[in-house]
């Protein structure tokens, strides 16, 4: 088979993958069949975790990326798995997911801009079985939902398609909503699918409300899974890309950590199993979102340990925790902001993980002694922090990094050994909620509100009230407030909502004031993009973050 990329070509070749299995997605970027690279699943999973983040980020693809540069320069065969970006942040405030620097993927513009049509495909599928169902409603077909709990969903921040009507013809129209893509349950099920049966099973399962009875109706009663898994059949796929320094990255999946399980796809992981002998991925916004997430959900699901935690810390999200300024250094406020991070640590404590290494992402304009501080707290809690400035070096500012991951992977043991769920699935949704509010965030307790209680019942008499829990918060805090800096204590985590999402396998708890729809900034990223030329005359995208 023939590629246009070279370096993309012999990067293919040095990871052994058969040709039968790449597919050429044009420049730089090739999907890969899983099924077709039979290899045993041997490789050891990194999981790349962060503090509470600023609403800029504090630079886990960065890290991410800048790692598996890092370990191929220490002689150890790695593996990114990553997410897809989504054109809501990218057009709002947050920019794009390909790191940063010296340390991000090529090529950025596809990556950022559709890549290869998967979350495309995931609106697709999921606005299909909407369309079905209200066709089913029309012809007043059975059985018939008695209220339906199925949004639609696009890959926009569009504050506007919060609430719709809909109508059916004549008949009275109905209120609905748009949530974005990345909230689409047909999302969270492409990225915990095992293979396209398990897919389709999941895509079956999906509920869509309830009838008359209180008996709940899926996807599968309207028959519509069918249809939906046939759209996803080139988006189950994984998306096969590379660094800067021409290494391995499998981008796949785009789920957002703050609504959904937050991590790329158990089939991307998998398969970089196979591929390599270390899998760094990484996981959404902090620990008590993506990276709790991805032990309870993704770790379930496909039966998934991560062998080594790190953690990314900056000084400036400890300087904004700590009271400061995100612009200007103050170690005074890094140490208080330190407490944040002894938030996440004390709880991976509590669920019996090892404490995780600590990964420094350098900015500029850091004091030595912010830095000093932050390596002295790591050592009081048994770990160590390690400067990382693959931003400004490449991979040579990742090798540190990449010495204490192989230190690590080296010991007879993991970080994730000892590790035991705050929950068991036979327990009442109610208690579930609790231990993960004590055991993950540290509050006092739970308060579910009077709609959250309506929910509860709803789902118990649904029968899906024994799934596990995935809690839709925000990212810029611990709590359910944006505006509880560092570590807040004492709080009551109050959950506003409950819905079923039982083909992915999970109920969403909605906590605070969280939406799955998100708004444009007042000056959005969109602003600054548009199309320009490069020295050679080409067309090009400027302005992306």
């Amino acid at each position: 088979m023939l590629m246009s990329d070279g370096p993309l070509a012999a990067m293919i070749d040095r990871l052994g993958v058969p040709w039968p299995a790449v597919e050429a997605r044009g420049r730089g970027v090739a999907k890969i069949d899983p099924e077709q690279v039979a290899r045993p699943s041997t490789g050891r999973v990194v999981l790349v975790t962060a503090m509470t983040p600023t609403p800029a980020g504090e630079g886990k693809t960065t890290v991410s990326t800048g790692l598996v540069d890092g370990l191929w320069r220490r002689g150890v065969r790695a593996i990114g798995a990553l997410r897809e970006p989504s054109l809501g942040p990218l057009f709002g405030r947050k920019g794009g997911a390909v790191g940063g620097g010296r340390a991000r993927l090529v090529p950025a513009d596809r990556i950022n801009l559709h890549f290869t049509g998967d979350i495309h495909a995931v609106g697709s599928a999921h606005d299909l079985l909407s369309a079905m169902i209200d066709n089913h409603i029309f012809h007043r077909s059975e059985p018939r939902p008695a209220r339906v709990d199925w949004p639609r969903v696009i890959d926009h921040s569009d504050r506007a398609l919060r609430s719709i009507e809909v109508a059916h013809g004549t008949r009275r129209a109905r209120v609905d909503r748009f949530d974005i893509t990345a909230a689409s349950e047909v999302m969270a099920i492409l990225c915990l699918a095992r293979d396209a049966d398990d897919l389709t099973r999941r895509l079956a399962r999906i509920v869509v409300g309830p009838g008359a009875d209180g008996r709940p109706i899926t996807a599968a009663d309207l028959g519509a899974d069918g249809a939906m898994a046939a759209l996803l059949i080139d988006a189950l796929r994984p998306n096969l890309v590379r660094t800067l320094e021409d290494n391995p990255v499998l981008v796949h999946g785009g789920p957002f950590a703050n609504i959904a399980q937050g991590t790329s796809s158990l089939i991307a992981t998998r398969l970089g199993q196979r591929l390599a002998e270390v899998v760094v991925t990484e996981a959404g916004f902090a620990f008590d979102l993506g990276g709790f997430k991805f032990l309870d959900i993704k770790g379930r699901a496909g039966d998934l340990r991560p062998a080594a935690v790190v953690l990314v810390v900056t000084a400036r999200a400890l300087r904004h925790h700590g009271g400061g300024s995100i612009a200007e250094a103050s170690p005074a406020a890094v140490e208080r902001g330190l407490a944040n991070v002894a938030g996440h640590l004390d709880a991976m404590t509590r669920l019996g993980l090892a404490p995780p290494l600590l990964a420094i992402n350098r900015f500029a304009d850091d004091h030595p002694d912010e830095l000093s501080r932050i390596e002295r707290f790591a050592l009081d809690h048994g770990t160590r922090a390690v400067r990382f400035t693959a931003f400004e070096d490449g991979g040579e500012g990742a090798e540190r990094l990449a010495d204490a991951v192989v230190a690590r992977l080296s010991r007879g043991r993991t970080d994730a050994d000892n590790y035991t769920p705050p929950y068991w699935p036979d327990d009442p949704l109610e208690v579930k909620l609790d231990r993960v509010a004590r055991g993950v965030l540290g509050a006092s307790g739970v308060l579910l509100e009077p709609e959250a209680r309506h929910d509860l019942a709803r789902l118990e008499a649904m029968g899906l009230d024994k799934l596990p829990v995935c809690l839709a918060k925000t990212h810029l805090s611990i709590s359910d407030d944006p505006r509880k800096l560092g570590r807040p204590q004492g709080f009551t985590l109050r959950v506003t909502g409950l819905r079923a999402a039982a083909g992915a396998g999970f109920v969403v708890a909605a906590c605070g004031p969280i939406l799955t729809m998100p708004g444009l900034p007042r000056r959005p990223a969109a602003l600054d993009v548009a199309l320009g030329r490069d020295a050679d005359g080409r067309l090009v995208v400027t302005g992306l973050k």
